[in-house]
């Protein structure tokens, strides 16, 4: 593997990282941001919404500039930005200045999630193999170095707008110190090698016809005829082919929805479930969700391994039946030792959805990598601010843990639907084990 594209990847995990540490900041200030401003839960509630929204739009813009201007661009510009704007939240005394850099912040927070997302499918076509749950994995980390430093200055007696400051000044050189590694190329060019080979051709050919005999160019004026015929039959099939993958981008997008609304319930509900259905106590029910993301975090590191052997469908179809299986668990059971073995299950068999899905809409069509990445990110992200308040509303008909029901639904949906990603390798792969059985 050549040092570039290595290097590539380092600089991918670094702005992952960043992007999950920058979130983690602010996440970890919220209770004193709440404090300071002096607004209540239902408020916050309210304004987080505003968060989601500017994230929505921001994938949106971010999508498109990538595939104009090259990841190369976009990233380090969008983590810059992100990371000046991090210090916002941590200035406003009122909710409507804090409305306002909510806004920004999300607008800045979803560039980067969806210009970093492209980059690393970049990287994994140049790798020729799945990477891309690794890069989501090292989010993880970063909201765990989030936390620890958030800790530590709490325990310093920084107020949030000094230490998101110095987080933020932190970021921002980091963002630009490792913009060179990026890969230069953009998506729309990185595909090169057929266009060159057909440009070889056509040269090659017209080397050769102006060799030949006036009977040759009345061979070749047929020829053309027919050529032209062909080129319109083309067109129309290019035209199908661009429409089935919009269709199949949509699909995706759906089912990163129905994931990421799973992964939303988990992290707004899953201590909330022990302490309340179970009655935990408070110290241990905190528990569940670090056993979920403890093991969501464990199982990206595995992926994409597990993608490279069997198959990035099998990730999907076999991670969602998982997930299905661990949430039934924490539905039913009466006991605290069982569900956090559900939670547990629960976020290894998430772990490795949403990278595949990421990852096949950016290798649906490179040339509008950054545009797919961000509807599927995008439709994704609402799924994961809307998780949440789907249960808490679905709480007012019946009991907490009967309402998860519906996540049994959708992970079961999604296994269902795995189908979506099978590719020619996973038709060869069935292929081939029968004959490695019969040996």
């Amino acid at each position: 593997m050549n040092h570039p594209l290595r290097a590539a990847r380092v600089a991918t995990f670094v702005y992952f990282s960043l992007c999950g540490t920058l979130m983690g900041i602010w996440v970890v200030n919220i209770p004193a941001i709440e404090e300071r401003v002096g607004i209540s839960h239902a408020t916050l509630g309210g304004l987080l919404v505003l968060l989601g929204l500017g994230a929505f739009i921001g994938m949106q813009v971010a999508g498109c500039l990538t595939d104009s201007l090259g990841a190369r661009v976009v990233v380090p510009a969008t983590g810059v930005l992100c990371s000046a704007a991090l210090v916002l939240p941590g200035l406003p005394r009122d909710p409507w200045t804090l409305a306002g850099a909510l806004l920004v912040f999300g607008f800045c927070n979803g560039c980067l999630d969806v210009s970093m997302n492209a980059h690393a499918v970049h990287v994994e076509k140049a790798y020729g193999r799945p990477v891309m749950s690794a890069f989501h994995a090292t989010f993880s980390v970063g909201g765990v170095v989030a936390a620890l430093v958030g800790a530590a200055a709490a325990s310093a007696g920084l107020g949030p707008a000094a230490g998101m400051a110095a987080v933020g000044a932190l970021g921002i050189v980091i963002a630009l110190v490792s913009a060179r590694a990026l890969l230069p190329t953009a998506p729309a060019a990185a595909d090169t090698g057929p266009a060159r080979e057909a440009d070889s051709t056509a040269d090659s050919t017209a080397d050769t016809d102006a060799d030949t005999t006036a009977d040759a160019d009345v061979v070749r004026e047929a020829d053309s005829a027919r050529e032209g015929n062909s080129a319109g039959r083309a067109g129309q099939s290019s035209s199908t082919a661009r429409r089935g993958t919009s269709g199949r981008i949509w699909i995706l997008a759906a089912l990163a929805l129905m994931v990421m609304l799973c992964e939303g319930a988990a992290n707004d509900w899953s201590a909330l479930h022990l302490k309340d259905v179970l009655g935990a106590p408070a110290s241990t029910a905190a528990f569940a969700y670090g056993t979920f993301a403890a093991t969501m975090t464990i199982g990206r590191l595995l992926a994409d391994r597990l993608a490279d052997r069997f198959g990035s469908m099998a990730i999907l179809r076999y991670g969602a039946a998982t997930a299905a299986v661990g949430i039934a668990i924490v539905t039913v059971s009466p006991w605290i030792w069982a569900a956090f073995a559900g939670w547990a299950l629960f976020g290894l068999g998430l772990s490795g959805c949403v990278p595949q899905l990421f990852s096949a809409a950016g290798h649906a069509d490179p040339s509008a990598a950054g545009a797919n990445v961000s509807r599927v990110a995008g439709l994704g992200y609402v799924g994961m601010l809307a998780g949440p308040a789907v249960i808490g509303w679905l709480t007012h008909f019946t009991a907490l843990n009967h309402t998860f029901v519906l996540l049994i639904l959708l992970c079961a949906i999604t296994a269902v639907a795995a189908g979506i990603l099978r590719t020619d390798s996973d038709r060869t792969r069935r292929t081939r084990e029968p004959a490695h059985g019969s040996r």
